[in-house]
């Protein structure tokens, strides 16, 4: 049984509740790609190759979606305040560990710990909205979270840059330690729980059969970069098969359990939600797959520093920032296609321009399809976001909040897998065949971007069949939420 939703009044609490949740949620999602801008320094750093060194990103993705699963159960069964500590507690811990790494293997652990924190707080900002925010006002809300969806990620490689011209790559952490312990204080101080706590039971099977179906997933795709470089830890097809194969056990188990399912599948059957989820994973493929190789092409084919790497990439993700609160109110008052289907055809329209990025590209060229990029995602993401949610009933929330950052991941990791193995499978291609080095790696990303495009125009298509899902009818309010004085129903 999910948690019965409460909601505190539209009042100063709810703002204060929503705005700790979304400045805690943007300093954890931050460092998702914070360090993408370092990669090529921390490839010579620690002597390895470009497929190794994208488990910094990778491995973020992939703890992510094994530990996205179980929130939906602890938002279900936990109160809101000690969901919030757990995860804050496991930020600062990975953040601390990933500060003092000594070896390489020792950073990619800490980035893990640190996406345990992540993992948990997406599901837990989606959440707390969806009860505390009326329908009609949800659009320009999401708006804001867009900015933390999509602009977090999109100037951590700004930020990167800029500690890495003048600082040490650790700064990266150590700058973020005194923030996360603000956000932690503050969060205990002022949340307040806005669900009822019900004890439910764990499923221990379906908890298994999750990691390994989505740990195999991401894992895999992530190997198919290591196999062109032909050193792979696993031979790809290994873990991919058997995330295949746990994933048809963990669905059929769900459907089984139904409502003591781990992930109540069942907002699968609501056709506004199915659509929206999987474009908004096929826009995450294109973002964190450009997000990891602009700055290889940037530093690698261009040869610019990783402090202007960083400053290119910044307008994009200023630009995003800027458009999430307006995008999310258009949505409320004119609905989803009216955006989602222009911003799919200009994302794709960016992607094809970049696919003419060479050695001879002007930095106003990249800086301008990058931004064209981002104002194609900023027309898609938040109406996407509160389309998927938005459009479920209230007993799913939690489960439906932690399925579309499930995919996010699943698919961010796809993304990065799919144009890290195009770079290296062409660049190692042109390398066995004489060609030069230099003009290899050209090859490689504009192989890759191609990729990236054919994807885009995928998304152009789904997105004419969007369209506003009629307001699900809301849950029967349960008895606490009338004799507790902290919190009252908003309807």
């Amino acid at each position: 049984m999910p948690a019965e939703p409460l909601s505190v009044p539209a009042d100063s609490r709810a703002g204060r509740l929503i705005a700790v949740l979304v400045g805690a949620a943007f300093v954890v999602i931050l460092n998702e790609t914070i360090m993408s801008v370092a990669i090529p320094s921390l490839m010579q750093t620690f002597s390895v190759g470009a497929a190794t060194a994208q488990w910094l990103t990778t491995a973020f993705m992939l703890t992510m979606a094994v530990v996205i699963p179980v929130t939906g159960y602890l938002l279900t069964r936990l109160p809101l305040r000690t969901v919030f500590a757990i995860a804050m507690g496991s930020f600062l811990v990975g953040t601390l560990i990933a500060a003092t790494a000594p070896v390489f293997w020792a950073l990619v652990l800490g980035r893990v710990v640190q996406a345990v924190g992540t993992a948990v707080m997406l599901p837990l900002l989606f959440t707390t909205v969806l009860n505390v925010v009326p329908a009609a006002r949800r659009g320009r809300t999401m708006g804001v979270i867009s900015i933390v969806i999509a602009v977090a990620p999109a100037v951590g490689p700004t930020i990167g840059g800029v500690v890495l011209d003048q600082l040490s790559w650790r700064w990266m952490f150590w700058l973020v330690v005194p923030i996360a312990v603000v956000a932690t204080m503050l969060g205990l101080s002022w949340i307040r729980n806005v669900t009822e706590p019900v004890p439910v039971p764990l499923d221990a099977l379906s908890v298994v059969l999750s990691a390994f179906a989505f740990a195999g997933l991401v894992f895999g795709l992530s190997s198919l970069g290591e196999a062109a470089e032909g050193d792979p830890l696993l031979p790809p097809w290994l873990p991919l098969t058997v995330g295949v194969v746990a994933l048809a056990l963990f669905v059929v188990r769900q459907l089984k359990l139904r409502d003591d399912a781990l992930l109540d599948l069942r907002a699968f059957a609501v056709p506004a939600f199915s659509l929206a989820v999987a474009l908004v994973s096929v826009s995450m493929m294109s973002l964190f797959g450009t997000l990891i190789l602009l700055p290889i092409y940037l530093q690698n084919v261009l040869g610019e520093s990783t402090l202007k790497t960083g400053l290119m990439l910044l307008p994009g993700g200023l630009v995003m920032g800027l458009l999430g609160y307006v995008v999310g109110r258009l949505f409320d008052r004119f609905g989803p296609r009216p955006l989602v289907a222009p911003g799919a055809l200009v994302t794709c329209i960016a992607m094809w321009g970049m696919t003419s990025f060479d050695a001879v590209t002007g930095v106003g060229t990249v800086i301008a399809w990058h931004v064209v990029l981002n104002i194609g995602l900023a027309l898609m993401f938040s109406p996407l976001l509160t389309s998927a949610l938005g459009a479920l009933p209230q007993r799913l929330y939690s489960h439906g909040s932690a399925i579309v950052s499930t995919m996010q991941q699943v698919a961010g990791a796809a993304g990065t897998a799919l144009f890290i193995t195009v770079l290296t499978r062409t660049t190692v291609a042109g390398a066995e065949s004489g060609t030069d080095p230099a003009v290899a790696l050209e090859d490689g990303v504009h192989g890759a971007f191609v990729w990236g495009a054919v994807i885009a125009v995928v998304a152009v298509v789904g997105s004419l069949f969007v369209r506003r899902a009629p307001e699900p009818e809301l849950d029967p309010v349960p008895p606490a939420a009338q004799d507790d004085p902290e919190v009252s129903v908003s309807r």
